[in-house]
């Protein structure tokens, strides 16, 4: 198969090479990456500067690596539009250091990358390891491929992106699962600089609560990789009815 590699960590970091060195050994494998971390830029892309590619080179990488300066969907915007002769089969995102759970997708720049492949018309797969300080992406790799291999003997809906996310000490068990709650508290940190002027860090801490055993939260507590499948249309279809007998 066909697919271009992307995430929001930036082409130099350990996660994308790892899978891509993974996903080459089967498959045809493109990188078009961001030039530098990414991290929480949602769906942005650029539209008051030219966007600039540059084609690199990494040791054990066979594939082709291009960086780009500018955001994850942009990436994948630009690769498929006017970088690669052929529509990739898939746009797979990632593997991202720390979790997209929950409303984490909302501001994801791994889940978005994934997104644009699929306002494309490209199936789309975005996976994130849920650790902060213990980087082996090997084992997720591997699933990846595993995972593949499995979508193409399936028939899944061009509109639906898989969002995956493993645990650090992942064994080879999986759930299905739905989006849980994860919210941040104390998000800003408010400090002085050395002319006394105010400014803001953006930190916070996470907030998990009401997550059944059907949600991406509780199974990667558990110790489960949680497979999300999400859906485009953000529209509140049972809503609309109601809508309609308002005094508009």
């Amino acid at each position: 198969m066909k697919i271009l590699l992307t995430n929001d960590d930036g082409i130099f970091a350990p996660g994308i090479q790892n899978l891509c060195k993974e996903l080459e050994k089967e498959h045809e494998v493109v990188v078009v990456a961001p030039d530098r971390e990414r991290s929480a830029a949602g769906h942005s892309i650029t539209l008051h500067h030219p966007l600039r590619a540059k084609e690199m080179s990494f040791e054990g990488i066979e594939s082709k690596c291009i960086a780009i300066d500018g955001t994850p969907a942009d990436c994948v915007k630009i690769a498929i539009e006017s970088l690669l002769e052929d529509k990739p089969d898939f746009v797979i995102s990632g593997i991202n250091a720390g979790p997209n759970l929950g409303y984490d997708v909302l501001y994801s720049g791994t889940v978005s990358a994934a997104v644009e492949g699929l306002l494309l018309g490209v199936s789309a797969i975005a996976i994130s390891l849920v650790t902060d300080d213990k980087w082996e992406f090997s084992q997720g790799a591997k699933f990846v491929n595993k995972l593949l291999k499995e979508y193409k003997r399936r028939d899944l809906a061009k509109d639906i992106l898989l969002n995956v996310n493993l645990p650090v000490d992942f064994n080879g068990s999986s759930r299905i699962t739905k989006l849980g709650n994860r919210s941040y508290t104390n998000s800003f940190e408010q400090r002085l600089d050395p002319r006394g002027e105010r400014y803001y860090w953006l930190a916070g801490e996470a907030v998990e609560e009401d997550n059944d055993e059907e949600t991406d939260v509780r199974a990667i507590n558990e110790g489960y990789a949680s497979i999300t499948p999400i859906k485009l249309s953000l529209t509140a279809f049972k809503k609309m009815e109601n809508l309609r007998k308002w005094d508009l």
